[in-house]
This record gives structure tokens, C-alpha cells and sequence, in this order.
């Protein structure tokens, strides 16, 4: 699905010296490559404050934390997507509100997040998933209109942009109030490892989210927050480093990869491709279609033999999952999210995919699907 070797292959002389660098250094935590790559981050996203940590995960239980919200608050996610937008909510103590999502672009639907808020809600969480923002003019005149918190989950889409109505142009995760991501080594922006970033132009939050990343420290043992231990260690900074300075060309090849994959697709009334909506940038860390009266798991045996790898995201919405079985929730109450968990199918999708291997995934698929 990723070919991380050969992205790696073509930039292994930088990335090879800047972990030397902090081999050499010996500045494995809290080293000057976090500071350099904080900053160049910053930077890019044209956002005041970003503050490194662990993963993705931790990234949006921090954000929850620095908001202040009680056990009991209603913090609303849509049911279509990765479990840990949810699970951090549910280890916080608070209440997560699952709603439906759009068929057309899988964020989450504005009516159905309409009809969840209530008096105990606190923040949203849209998930701008397979790197498409969400429908952000939207949420955020809602979130306004409510007194709500907006917490982006834009792990999967590092290096969108979302345009208003009004002309104004922003990055993924730096509308909110806090943005989150993940460098998962699958990401579009990804390391070695595990890491994350918080994105914020709060002052506030971003000092209370710091000291929590860092066992509630400002000063060194003065813990005045209960906080966490996490953090991007020195290696993945340096490797990060680097793959930022071509992240907006990763972008583009995965882009073209998806204009390929929409014209060989173009056509065939049993595959939807998907939709791109025109005030967001696409950057297809997924890219995945909506199959129409076929054998998904046939297909994905048949792709299997020929050496093609397919994966379904995701088979089970968060509402039917077992950890989060809940008396509020069966099946059947969010129709768009159970249909597509039970359609959709994505392909091989990263920087390296060349017209050879484009042509014979695609000729594949259409052999089957006719």
C-alpha cells in the first residue's frame, strides 16, 4: 500500500546525516533537530505555535486535556473513521457523541452534527479523513454559534489547505481552535517511527499544552497540570526535517496517482472515484473508492494473486465496534456510515507509484469489475 523504501532511497543522504547528527550530538530528547523542525513546521503551516509529541493519538487526548472539559462533557466525532478520535475521549472520562458522515466525501455531515449538539456538548472533533478537510466553514459557524471548541483530527491530511467563501485560505488543522496530527510512517508527512504534532495560534493553550506533554512541567519539577510523557524524539525530528522540505511535492505525486486512477476508472458505473470537493485541497493519503453491486472481498482475493495489495478503511463503523457498544447506538441509526463501511475499498496510494504499476493495478481492477 506504501512504498516507503524507495521514498526513503531518494532522500537517504539527508535524512542519513541529520540522524548522525543527533547520534553524534547525543541529543536523543528535547534535542536542537525538535526545536529546527518545530519551527520549519510553524512555517509551513503559517501557524503560531506547534508543539511536538509522541503520536497522533496522544496529540488529541493532550488537546482534550488542555481544554479544561469535565467528566460527563459531550465531545461529538463522527462514527466513520479511525477509533482514536474516539478513544481518547472515552479514556478522558468524557462522552463521546457519534454522528453520520457525507456519502460523497466521508467527513462528517453537518446535518447530522446539527441534530447531536445539546446542552452538555463541548467541542467537536471533525476528522478531515483521507485527506480531505471537512466541511470547516460550516462546523466552525456551528461551533460559534454554540460556544464550542473545535479540535481538528488531521492526521491524514498534512498538506491540504481549505479555502473559505471569503477568499481566506488556511492549512489542515490551523482553523480550529487545536489541530492535531499524526507522522505515522504511512502518513503523508511521516517518520521512522511514531510521532505527532498540536497546532494552535492560542497562546494559552499552546503554554498548557506544552507543560501537559511534559508532565504538567514548566519549570523542572514544578508540575502544575496533570500531564503526560510525551514527546518527538531527536531522531524523528531530523527525519522530519527533511521530508518536509518535499512534503507539497509528495502532495503532487499522490494527486497524480489519483488523476490516474479517476480517468482508468472513468466510466464504469459499478466504481465511484472519489469526490473532490472545490474549496479543499485533496491529498489522497487514501485513496478510496465506492464499489456499486461487487464482490469486495472477491476483488480484493483476486487483486491479492496478482501481487496487488487492497484494504478496506474502515469495515466497522465506531458505533458497532465492541469497545464502544453503547445503549444510545444500534445498527441502522447512521445509514451512510454503514453503507459505506460495508462498499468502500482503497488502493495502493504513495509518492512513488510510477504509470507501469498505475496501469496494472488499474487494468487489474476493471478486469474484475466489468
Amino acid at each position: 500500500m506504501v512504498d516507503l523504501r524507495s521514498q526513503y532511497d531518494k532522500i537517504k543522504t539527508e535524512v542519513d546525516a541529520g540522524i548522525q547528527e543527533v547520534i553524534d550530538s547525543a541529543s536523543f530528547i528535547k534535542g536542537e533537530k525538535i526545536n529546527i523542525f518545530q519551527r520549519d513546521m510553524e512555517a509551513y503551516l503559517n501557524v503560531k505555535h506547534v508543539i511536538p509529541v509522541g503520536n497522533g493519538t496522544d496529540a488529541l487526548q493532550i488537546a482534550l486535556m488542555a481544554l479544561g472539559l469535565k467528566p460527563g462533557d459531550e465531545v461529538i466525532t463522527p462514527t466513520f473513521t479511525f477509533i482514536a478520535t474516539a478513544e481518547v475521549v472515552a479514556l478522558l472520562g468524557l462522552t463521546p457523541v457519534l454522528v453520520d458522515v457525507d456519502f460523497d466525501t466521508f467527513n462528517i455531515s453537518l446535518e447530522s452534527l446539527k441534530k447531536a449538539i445539546t446542552s452538555k456538548t463541548k467541542a467537536i472533533v471533525p476528522v478531515h479523513l483521507f485527506g480531505q478537510n471537512a466541511d470547516m466553514e460550516g462546523i466552525l459557524a456551528l461551533a460559534k454559534e454554540n460556544n464550542l471548541y473545535v479540535i481538528e483530527d488531521a492526521c491524514q491530511s498534512i498538506g491540504s489547505s481549505y479555502t473559505f467563501s471569503d477568499g481566506r485560505k488556511f492549512h489542515t488543522g490551523c482553523m480550529g481552535d487545536i489541530g492535531c496530527t499524526s507522522f505515522f510512517p504511512s502518513k503523508n508527512l511521516g517518520c521512522f517511527g511514531d510521532g505527532g504534532a498540536i497546532f494552535t495560534n492560542n497562546d494559552a493553550l499552546a503554554a498548557k499544552m506544552w507543560a501537559i506533554s511534559n508532565h504538567g512541567m514548566v519549570v523542572r519539577y514544578h508540575n502544575d497540570e496533570v500531564g503526560v510523557n510525551s514527546r518527538l524524539d531527536s531522531i524523528q525530528a531530523a527525519v522530519l526535517e527533511v521530508k518536509l522540505k518535499h512534503l507539497d511535492e509528495y502532495c503532487a505525486n499522490r494527486q497524480a496517482a489519483a488523476k490516474y486512477y479517476n480517468t482508468a476508472f472513468a466510466g464504469n458505473n459499478k466504481i465511484i472515484t472519489p469526490m473532490q470537493m472545490p474549496d479543499s485541497t485533496h491529498v489522497f493519503h487514501q485513496y478510496t473508492l465506492k464499489l456499486v453491486d461487487v464482490d469486495r472481498a472477491g476483488l480484493i482475493r483476486y487483486l491479492a494473486d496478482k501481487g496487488i495489495p487492497a484494504m478496506v478503511y474502515y469495515p466497522i463503523p465506531l458505533h458497532l465496534q465492541k469497545a464502544y457498544q453503547d445503549a444510545r447506538y444500534k445498527a441502522g441509526d447512521f445509514p451512510v456510515a454503514e453503507k459505506l463501511c460495508d462498499c468502500v475499498i482503497s488502493l495502493p496510494m504513495h509518492t512513488e507509484l510510477d504509470s507501469e504499476q498505475l496501469e496494472y493495478i488499474t487494468k487489474s481492477v476493471l478486469e474484475f469489475v466489468r
